[in-house]
C-alpha cells in the first residue's frame, strides 16, 4: 500500500486521495515509534518509499486546488 504510482494516484477522486493519505501518515508514524522504541529500523525502504508517496499525493492535491 505504501508505494502507488503517479497515474494511479492522478486517478483517485479527491476524497479517496485524502483517505490513503491519512492511512500513510499513520502508517509512517508507527513505522517511526518503532524506529524510536528499537533504534535499528529494518525497514528504510519501507519508510522512504511511505514519504515519497505521501508528498505525491500532497503535491496531486495541491494541483488540484483542494485544501490538505
Amino acid at each position: 500500500m505504501f508505494s502507488i504510482k503517479i497515474r494511479d494516484i492522478r486517478a483517485l477522486s479527491e476524497e479517496s486521495l485524502k483517505t490513503t493519505l491519512g492511512q500513510l501518515v499513520l502508517e509512517l508514524n508507527i513505522e517511526r515509534r518503532k524506529i524510536a522504541s528499537t533504534g535499528v529500523s529494518s525497514k528504510v525502504v519501507k519508510t522512504r518509499e511511505m514519504r515519497r508517496t505521501i508528498a505525491r499525493i500532497n503535491t496531486i492535491l495541491k494541483e488540484r486546488g483542494a485544501r490538505v
